[in-house]
């Protein structure tokens, strides 16, 4: 593409860079220059204007965009029109979305004309949600470009991963004096938590904070079985984990670098996923264990290292009703 400054009288046919004002208005950039807006600019006193001119093999913004955009459309994933050089990927319903962030790096690296922008790997998304953006910084690029921006995506760098949710239970223990308000509590935020990730919370049990009484109450015949316990889970042999272990079951990882949501468990009773939920999953505020849920629900496993890699971008909002502030006050 050419790029710069002609006279007026040379610009028939290229694209306007910068907006220009004349007598009865304004002509846009991007505007492919005609013989009216040749003679308004001259009208105006404009002797030359600054514009942009296809060489051969160029695409303009629009279809070199369109083109690249093609490359990332898969399932549950649709494409919004290419305009001023953009085309938007947009999610057509509630899940993760998947980016391969070497692809994406890779094909950032090719021009610096051809852009795409993504949502961080595994971000949860909503329907209609925009989840990447092709820009193309010129008005034009060498469709060679192009194409080597969309070798460079390969296919499925970006994936979406619908919800799929299935049938959940939940297990609420309770300690001499706990306040039945609390468990209310408890559940209705566990309840609202699941329903959002398609699950549908078909039993809700309350049993005294006992090994015995909460691995009677396991069942494990439920697509995802959560524990929210009257105490907090302090090691691999406290009352939770000891249960599942005690129903048959596994707990395949203790704690997580997620903050708040340390005081993780998961495990696994007759092939089917347990997690038992931090203190915080009592509040609706993002925490870790909503990082787990979400990925159980869009059908992924969830293995002790993907929980270990959670750390990076795991220090979450501190919650203001936290009883111990992980930032002490400081003393007057």
């Amino acid at each position: 593409m050419k790029f710069g400054t002609v006279p007026v009288g040379d610009a028939e046919g290229a694209i306007l860079a910068h907006s220009a004002k004349v007598a009865d208005g304004v002509i846009r950039k991007g505007t492919v220059l005609g013989t009216e807006d040749l003679r308004r600019l001259a009208s105006g006193g404009v002797d030359a204007v600054v514009v942009a001119r296809f060489e051969p093999g160029d695409l303009s913004e629009d279809a070199a965009a369109g083109r690249i955009a093609d490359s990332l459309q898969g399932p549950g994933l649709r494409l919004g029109p290419a305009s001023t050089g953009r085309v938007n990927l947009i999610a057509e319903a509630a899940g993760l979305v998947r980016v391969d962030a070497a692809a994406v790096s890779a094909m950032n690296a090719v021009d610096e004309g051809v852009t795409l922008a993504t949502l961080a790997d595994f971000m949860r998304v909503e329907a209609d949600q925009l989840v990447a953006t092709v820009k193309i910084i010129p008005y034009g690029v060498p469709s060679e470009v192009v194409d080597r921006a969309a070798a460079a995506l390969g296919s499925a760098s970006i994936r979406h991963l619908p919800f799929r949710g299935g049938r959940a239970c939940l297990v609420l223990t309770r300690t001499a004096g706990f306040k039945d308000s609390l468990l209310e509590k408890g559940e209705a935020v566990v309840r609202d938590r699941v329903t959002a990730l398609g699950y549908r919370l078909e039993e809700v049990a309350i049993v005294d904070h006992d090994t015995a009484a909460v691995a009677a109450a396991l069942r494990g015949d439920a697509d995802l079985t959560l524990i929210l316990g009257a105490s907090a889970t302090s090691d691999r042999q406290d009352v939770a984990p000891a249960a599942v272990v005690a129903a048959g079951g596994s707990v395949e990882r203790f704690g997580m670098p997620v903050d708040p949501g340390n005081l993780l468990f998961m495990g696994t009773l007759r092939g089917k996923p347990v997690v038992g939920l931090p203190g915080c999953a009592r509040s609706p505020a993002l925490n870790g264990a909503d990082w787990v849920l979400e990925r159980l629900a869009a059908g992924l496993r969830v293995t002790d290292a993907d929980i270990a890699a959670m750390g990076v971008g795991g220090l979450l909002k501190e919650m203001p009703d936290r009883p111990h502030p992980r930032r002490p006050k400081r003393s007057s």
